[in-house]
């Protein structure tokens, strides 16, 4: 029996070894899907434009122009002001935002440096952007599997709270059918799309029944925090050493309230984008990832993100 235990999890991790691989060779073919349709039919800002900073200064993987341009034009059609970061943080450079988006910052430009999972920000970044926040100033904060949760060191409000590891729920009720084990589904009949003003918008024609995020890593939320992504029971996280740890009872997205501030913190970021990755490895980039997926409700959860942080949902 011991024997039968210890070569399925040799399997297992093999198995595993060779889908990461097949994922970071497929996800370095990344690109911004030109035929998204970013228009929003009824704009929540007409007259008032809450000003976004959007980070582009800390290596970051997706930027405004780049591979989170979907975002970028669909928050700008519903009425927001996006302006890409090119400098550290500070008191000064972030006063005149409402809003300030960080996704998948890293401590070196390249995925494959051994640097990349280093601390993205300085200490003293850490507290600016933390004094902003509890003065009213709202973050987005998204993040990814391993190098892109090494941020987590630097910045105390969310120091541990990342799991820095590729999560996966083996349940078939929990992840994309026909796809990798890392795709997860949240929805309202698997009881992992959790009640929030983020998840139930501002009407019924609003409301997020389904969600999908492709690969990423699992979250921890603070006291007080409320997590609308909630992993399953069966949930793994496997980390950067290979070890296996039940995730269950942590989440990929959770919404808190900060001093005068709102954090909305992501343990994904694919979800939020709208993006053409190949099907298999060699094949040109033509499948549809994030926003883009056929049946999901990704571009609302992305708005109400944002009409959350900005005050527009209570």
């Amino acid at each position: 029996m011991r024997n039968t235990i210890i070569r399925s999890i040799v399997v297992i991790t093999i198995s595993f070894t060779i889908m990461l691989g097949t994922l970071n060779t497929i996800f370095s073919q990344q690109l911004s899907d030109p035929n998204f349709n970013a228009n929003v039919a009824k704009p929540a800002f007409t007259k008032k434009h809450p000003k976004v900073l959007f980070d582009e200064a800390h290596f970051n993987f997706h930027t405004a122009s780049g591979r989170y341009k979907a975002f970028a034009d669909l928050i700008t059609s519903d009425g927001y002001r996006v302006t890409p970061n090119k400098q550290k943080f500070s008191e000064d450079s972030l006063k005149s935002y409402d809003v300030l988006v960080i996704a998948n910052a890293l401590g070196a430009e390249s995925l494959s440096d051994s640097k990349a999972s280093n601390p993205a920000f300085t200490d003293e970044e850490c507290d600016a952007v933390r004094d902003w926040v509890r003065s009213g100033g709202s973050l987005l904060f998204i993040t990814d599997h391993h190098p892109t949760g090494g941020c987590r060191e630097s910045c105390q409000a969310i120091r541990r709270r990342m799991s820095d590891s590729t999560v996966l729920d083996e349940a078939e009720a929990n992840h994309l059918k026909g796809y990798f084990e890392v795709n997860l589904e949240f929805r309202r009949d698997n009881q992992l799309l959790i009640e929030h003003p983020i998840t139930q918008g501002r009407d019924a024609s609003e409301r997020v029944n389904r969600v999908v995020s492709f690969g990423g890593q699992s979250l921890r939320g603070p006291t007080g925090s409320v997590g609308f992504l909630k992993l399953g029971g069966t949930a793994i996280d496997i980390l950067p050493s290979k070890q296996r740890a039940s995730a269950a009872g942590r989440f990929q997205a959770i919404a808190m309230k900060f001093g005068k501030g709102r954090v909305v913190v992501t343990g994904e970021a694919g979800m939020l984008s709208a993006q053409l990755v190949p099907e298999a490895e060699g094949q040109p980039p033509t499948s549809p990832w994030g926003m883009n997926f056929p049946g999901v409700d990704n571009r609302q959860l992305a708005l109400n993100i944002m009409h959350w942080l900005s005050g527009l949902l209570k």
